[in-house]
């Protein structure tokens, strides 16, 4: 059976949960369809010439709004390609409780091949067409960061989207979130999906019904290899290591590393930042990136680059006993049944990389309310942590040492909710996964996880008479 594309691979996904569910007749193809995707061209007079611009923005469900999904900028994407994403957001919503509908967009545009100032003016104009169409609005729409965007092209936009006037001055910040912090952005975003990715490894083996990885269930001295070191895989193999994991290889699009002892990641970072590469970096094996995931046998492969890395050409080569998908559909459902069959484990994208979203939930009520994280409680929690101290030294008849004290006695930051927040949402949703395979025994985690997602979905449309 050969790979289909990225959103066929959805509707197979989704195909092979809807018999396990009992729906609505016709209510499994309307959760599978995308509602709308409108495509956008657009002119910008740019080094003495006009250049022509293509972009999309897919709505997949508005059965809860806003709809939240992120940007990207890529040279080969497709419309078939950002359905896909959309459809995953509302699966990705919908399995963490956040109240989003999915949407997703992108641009097709390499941005290496702009300055700086040229690719504001492209963002800008791109701003001004999906906001003609509320494709951009805090109650109806709300993008974020994806692969080739961050916290300047979200500002950019943001700042474009107030000046058109079309919401309520009061809301406007709140039209698009992984914004800075200092244009009304919060902590902890830009490493939000990698630090979901740590905690969904940490949820799976410390729950009791998933079974072991090497005979352990921790993740200290596990072996990983990280496919991708963008912003998702850095973060992963940052947070991971910070566990105890060893990074033992890095795949990116140009060449791999490996090194069996364990890779330094601030190290590799730096060695990036200075030549343009990981390949060369010092006491590693540097080998052809189309080799990356074949090299070297891990207990841990983390494929956080693009879709479809892992096909029915190369599944059988790869040796793991855990996937863990922080990217959006890296492995073909093909693919999957292939890895079933050889007892490879797969956690499945909807849930590990959720991590993006649900922070960019707490952005948008941040926004939405105008109220910083911790600011309400704060002086209350320092005030709490000092009688505790008082009433701690008095019994014991000992004073406490001041770093002691400071640690009991400390206010709250915003990035501390925010971490604490996601990490409860991420072990929560990995509970129902759980739950829901210990119903459904004879399938796989992403099944269980979409079982989870389209039932929850289904019971917002039988809310509104589907």
């Amino acid at each position: 059976m050969s790979d289909q594309k990225f959103f066929a691979n959805i509707e197979r996904f989704i195909g092979n949960t809807t018999p396990h569910l009992d729906l609505t007749d016709g209510l499994a193809e309307r959760i599978t369809q995308c509602n709308s995707t409108y495509a956008v061209r657009f002119g910008v007079k740019l080094r003495g010439r006009i250049y022509s611009f293509e972009g999309w923005r897919s709505v997949h469900s508005e059965h809860i709004e806003p709809a939240k999904g992120g940007i990207r900028y890529a040279p080969d994407a497709t419309m078939d390609e950002v359905e896909a994403l959309a459809a995953l957001m509302s699966l990705k919503c919908a399995l963490v409780n956040v109240p989003f509908g999915g949407s997703k967009g992108a641009l097709q545009i390499n941005p290496s091949d702009w300055t700086e100032d040229e690719l504001e003016r492209i963002t800008r104009r791109f701003t001004q067409e999906l906001a003609r169409r509320d494709l951009i609005h805090p109650g109806r729409n709300v993008p974020a960061p994806d692969m080739g965007t961050g916290e300047r092209e979200m500002a950019w936009i943001a700042d474009e989207y107030r000046k058109t006037g079309r919401a309520d001055a009061i809301n406007v910040s709140a039209c698009v979130t992984g914004k800075p912090v200092a244009r009304g952005g919060i902590e902890g975003r830009v490493e939000a999906t990698g630090r979901g990715v740590q905690y969904a490894v940490r949820a799976y083996l410390a729950h009791p019904d998933m079974p072991a990885v090497s005979g352990q269930k921790q993740i200290r001295g596990l072996s990983v290899v990280v496919q991708g070191f963008g912003n998702v895989g850095y973060h992963s193999a940052k947070f991971l290591a910070e566990d105890g994991a060893r990074i033992v290889g890095i795949v990116e699009h140009d060449v791999a590393i490996f090194d069996p002892k364990g890779l330094d990641i601030e190290a590799v970072a730096a060695h990036r930042r200075a030549t343009g590469s990981i390949g060369g970096f010092a006491g590693a094996e540097t080998v052809p990136s189309a080799e990356g995931l074949t090299h070297m046998a891990a207990d841990i492969l983390i494929p956080a680059a693009k879709e479809a890395a892992i096909t029915e050409g190369n599944c059988n080569e790869i040796d793991y006993q855990l996937i863990v998908e922080a990217a959006n559909g890296p492995v073909t459902a093909a693919a999957e049944e292939v890895l079933g069959a050889r007892g490879i484990r797969i956690l499945p994208d909807l849930f590990v990389n959720a991590g993006g979203v649900v922070v960019s939930y707490f952005e948008w009520v941040k926004n939405i309310t105008h109220i910083p994280f911790g600011l309400m409680e704060r002086r209350q929690q320092i005030a709490t942590g000092m009688s505790m101290v008082s009433a701690l030294e008095q019994m014991s008849g000992r004073s406490m040492t001041d770093d002691l004290r400071a640690s009991i006695a400390r206010d709250t930051q915003e990035i501390d909710l925010v971490r604490s927040g996601l990490e409860e949402i991420m072990t929560r949703a990995f509970g129902e996964i759980a739950a829901q395979h210990a119903r459904m025994p004879q399938v796989n985690l992403r099944t269980a996880a979409y079982a989870v997602s389209i039932a929850r979905i289904a019971d917002y449309y039988r809310a509104i008479g589907l």
